[in-house]
């Protein structure tokens, strides 16, 4: 058995010792509403049937069954790809896709409970970061050769590649930009800050009176990472040099943001529609976040005046590169997902899911259509300068590292040195066991 197996090995061990620890506290509350109107356990949002597991036959009806997991929240896109499977359903008589949507906070849990019973769907839809350690799990159908992604964004169809195979498609692209308040900078007569002296001036210029500065999501997570990777890379760091005197910069950013006041310490807590909601409160002047609020905003806040520019640079400017791939489970309906994939991803489909979810198109050539807006404009100008996240099969582990590293410089619990220090003795043992399985 060579490395590759045992690594897979391994990672189903893994699965199926996480399983036993948490089956037994593991429960999805059905049709239970979150504060956004979505709801947040699972429902089979097509036909009213539960998506329960893969490896299903046919309906009633002889058609081939394809189940989907996604994690979206809001409604809205909820709305939209349902609506996309609606019309594939009506257009043909072979397949038949239902979904179940599971929460973001659950998901990882919930694939790895499955791959440890077989008890997946046929299709799921994940973060783009994640897609590598899942295929290193061997639960993803390898589509090299039966799904072109010629003309598709390099770095997208990286994170869906593992050992130079192809586990996956992409389903859209997305940054984070600088979104702001115009009326509030210009009360305060502040112009859009281009560089981090600027941000720092200006966060703190507008703070007071019930408002603050800037906000971006800071949770010690996957979600917070992905806010804290455009600072790092700005700086001109990369995530295995955090304890570099650019990685020490990024993180000393972060405290000087919350020691002054210009961002509150509650972005620890709050996630990237939490951070919406107080910009559009007027609690926040000045956002990092991310193309996909685009719809919600011009839906929630009509009458507010804002603009998105690029992040504020240091070095360089800087983004990340966020989106979802598709995966079809090794052992389920393969067949039948990939002649889902092929309609989805049609033109018509990507520029109709793209439009709804304030994504980017994967693919340059449906991607360099005007977006016809100079919000969208920007996001375009933006992607030119995001990095995807790894792509590495041991991402999470450097994420947790990362993350925990701004939240201990954000509260106080350590200095920027300190937290780098630690961070990297992590990252530092993560890169020499990816380095040893070479």
């Amino acid at each position: 058995m060579n490395d590759k197996e045992l690594r897979k090995l391994f990672a189903a061990l893994l699965a199926a010792v996480f399983c036993v620890g948490v089956l037994a506290g593991c429960r999805i509350d059905a049709g239970k509403e979150t504060e956004s109107g979505a709801p947040s356990g699972e429902t089979g949002s097509i036909g009213g049937r539960q998506a329960t597991g893969y490896g299903r036959d046919s309906t009633d009806d002889g058609r081939q069954e394809v189940s989907l997991w996604y994690y979206w929240e809001t409604e809205s896109h909820q709305q939209a790809i349902d609506k996309v499977i609606r019309d594939y359903n009506a257009s043909q008589d072979e397949v038949t896709v239902e979904t179940r949507y599971v929460p973001f906070a659950d998901f990882k849990k919930q694939l790895s409970i499955g791959a440890s019973a077989d008890e997946l769907p046929d299709m799921a839809i994940l973060d783009s970061s994640d897609h590598a350690s899942y295929a290193a799990m061997g639960i993803f159908a390898d589509l090299t050769g039966k799904f072109d992604t010629t003309g598709y964004y390099a770095q997208a169809v990286e994170s869906c590649m593992l050992d130079g195979k192809l586990y996956g498609v992409p389903f859209g692209v997305n940054c984070l930009g600088l979104f702001c308040n115009q009326d509030l900078l210009a009360a305060q007569e502040c112009k859009t800050p281009a560089t981090w002296k600027e941000l720092k001036e200006t966060a703190e210029k507008l703070t007071g009176e019930g408002v603050t500065g800037l906000a971006f999501s800071s949770l010690q997570n996957e979600e917070g990472t992905f806010n804290f990777m455009p600072w790092i890379w700005s700086a001109g760091a990369d995530f295995h040099e955090i304890n570099s005197e650019e990685g020490v910069k990024a993180l000393t950013l972060a405290k000087d943001l919350t020691e002054s006041g210009a961002m509150s310490k509650e972005c620890i807590s709050w996630t990237q529609g939490d951070v919406m909601n107080q910009f559009i409160s007027g609690n926040v002047a000045m956002m990092v976040n991310g193309s996909w609020q685009i719809p919600t905003m011009e839906r929630e806040a009509p009458d507010m005046n804002w603009i998105v520019a690029l992040i504020p640079r240091d070095k360089e400017y800087a983004s990340v590169l966020g989106g979802e791939n598709y995966a079809v489970i090794a052992g389920g309906n393969e067949e039948a997902a990939l002649k889902f994939l092929e309609y989805a991803t049609a033109e018509e489909q990507v520029s109709y899911l793209t439009e709804a979810f304030g994504y980017l198109s994967a693919d340059r050539k449906m991607a360099d259509n005007p977006p016809g807006d100079e919000v969208r404009d920007i996001f375009m100008q933006e992607l030119e300068y995001a990095k995807a996240r790894g792509p590495l099969e041991e991402w999470p582990e450097v994420s947790d590292a990362i993350s925990l590293a701004f939240n201990q410089v954000m509260t106080g619990e350590k200095e920027p040195q300190e937290a780098a220090k630690a961070a990297q003795q992590k990252i530092d043992k993560i890169m020499e066991s990816v380095a040893a399985e070479d």
